[in-house]
């Protein structure tokens, strides 16, 4: 059979400020990329996530970001790579201790927002994330962008790279995504998002902004918690896998 990792960012719920339904789509996915404090995510959030997922026996991955909470890691940052590998660690660190708190532990790592766009050109920061890695935990895989400098860097590193496709986000001729700022970059209806993923899985391609149709290579297909609907759509994504024929489970 067939088969497909999801994903999903979770734990981005803050104090009094709730921001999508965690539980909901644990029961859906099968890698959870876990807020670790830096864009989101207090302490108890995390911790009641990394449980959760413990529970569902969802992997959970540090998804590491900019020291940004007013801007949700969504703000480039220009960080020197000293002070990035730093904050890198960190946010592994303790997303790591609260994960084997709650019976598991990180099993790779994604970047988020602006810091994940950013390294699929930036090198010097793609280096500074890679060297982060490496210093922590040289056998956690690393979710990323196809062609990104961030893979490259990592595979020149030695660390296992996970090519990664986005079920909810519009893409550029070129592959990359439209940024949040543009209309239509994030999309919203459960039907069309499940056939996309459906064509991503059995195609290796996706349709762009123009009308044009790319190539995608995705061992993994990103579902973001926060979008609008997203527990509809996680769910029409994997009801239309199951449907034909495509297990939902972890990259191996």
């Amino acid at each position: 059979m067939t088969a497909i990792d999801l994903n999903a960012d979770l734990g981005e719920s803050y104090g009094a400020w709730t921001l999508g339904d965690d539980d909901a789509m644990l029961a859906v996915v099968s890698s959870a990329n876990v807020a670790c404090g830096f864009h989101a995510g207090d302490p108890t959030t995390l911790l009641r996530t990394c449980r959760s997922a413990a529970r569902a026996a969802v992997r959970i991955g540090a998804q590491v970001g900019y020291h940004d909470l007013a801007g949700f890691g969504r703000r480039f940052l220009d960080v020197s790579p000293a002070d990035l590998t730093a904050d890198v660690i960190y946010q592994m660190g303790a997303l790591d201790a609260l994960a084997q708190v709650a019976g598991s532990a990180i099993a790779y790592v994604k970047p988020h927002g602006a810091l994940y766009n950013a390294i699929v050109h930036h090198r010097e920061q793609a280096r500074a994330v890679v060297d982060a890695v490496t210093s922590y935990d040289a056998t956690l895989p690393v979710l990323g962008l196809p062609g990104s400098v961030f893979l490259e860097e990592a595979e020149r590193a030695g660390l296992r790279t996970v090519a990664e496709a986005f079920a909810d986000r519009a893409y550029t001729p070129q592959g990359t995504l439209v940024s949040r700022s543009e209309p239509g970059a994030v999309l919203s209806d459960p039907h069309a998002v499940a056939q996309r993923v459906l064509t991503m899985v059995t195609d290796g391609t996706v349709l762009a902004v123009d009308g044009s149709r790319i190539d995608v290579r995705a061992d993994s297909i990103c579902l973001h918690g926060d979008s609008p609907g997203a527990v509809a759509m996680a769910n029409a994504v994997s009801e239309l896998l199951r449907a034909n024929h495509i297990d939902v489970t972890a990259f191996v």
